[in-house]
């Protein structure tokens, strides 16, 4: 399986063109309201600095003074640096602005499917792909994670029959960690994926070389038993420690 990531190259060139035309937009506050300046925010993302970003088109998002173009392309910028830094949740929150915004970016849907891909929610991953080719029937990027994903669905379509349910037998468990992971659909759906990715990693680098494939076995193994260690520890996440472990098999997965 091939997962496309598809980067946002071109958001410095956008903002440099909406301030080209930015002095004829029309807004919704008076005239005598002045709009807040995205100069910060552009140069910022000229500037490839991600704390930068964060501040400067930060404040672009929150205030009300902030044109509808301004505030989607400072949400893009925004979204990226999220995507970088491996906040999941944060990055399609600001993908859900962008959308409600202008239903009609299919880059951003496209976008907000490989982060859905990416926490395991195949059903809405699919969903966005879609409704970007929908929007633009020739995103190269959108049709190859929509066909990969059909391809994907279709091997794991027995994994896909037991939606919602880990990988082991919930009414035989005594862990707490494993009683957590019955309990949200979420953990359970990641556990039965990481399962999955990791049988085929395992067995493929089992048949050209058996040491790596036991070294991998035993990698997953560390995993699990730190996963139990960890579970009840404040300063432990779950739900994070899931999703990292997931994109590091499908990252291994790739490399094929």
């Amino acid at each position: 399986m091939r997962f496309h990531v598809r980067a946002l190259p071109t958001i410095a060139a956008v903002f440099w063109g909406a301030l080209a035309v930015g002095a004829g937009a029309t807004g919704t506050e008076p005239a005598a309201d002045p709009q807040v300046d995205p100069a910060p925010c552009v140069a910022a993302v000229t500037a490839n600095d991600d704390d930068r970003i964060m501040s400067a088109c930060g404040i672009l998002i929150d205030s009300q003074k902030t044109t509808r173009g301004d505030r989607i392309q400072a949400l893009l910028a925004r979204a990226a640096v999220f995507r970088r830094r491996n906040e999941v949740d944060r990055a399609i929150a600001d993908y859900d602005t962008v959308v409600w915004l202008d239903a009609a970016l299919a880059e951003a849907y496209n976008s907000r499917g490989e982060l859905w891909r990416r926490t395991g929610d195949r059903r809405k991953a699919l969903e966005d792909f879609d409704a970007a080719l929908k929007r633009n029937p020739d995103f190269i990027a959108a049709r190859s994670n929509y066909r990969d994903l059909v391809l994907e669905l279709e091997r794991l379509g027995a994994l896909m029959a037991v939606y919602n349910k880990p990988s082991f037998n919930c009414a035989r468990t005594r862990r707490a960690v494993e009683k957590a992971i019955c309990a949200d659909p979420r953990l359970a759906n990641l556990d039965r994926e990481i399962t999955a990715v990791n049988a085929k990693v395992v067995e493929r680098a089992r048949s050209q070389d058996p040491e790596a494939g036991r070294a991998l076995h035993r990698a997953q193994d560390a995993f699990v038993a730190q996963r139990n260690a960890a579970f009840g520890r404040t300063d432990f996440d779950l739900l994070k420690a899931m999703r990292a472990r997931l994109e590091q098999l499908l990252a291994l997965e790739q490399s094929r």
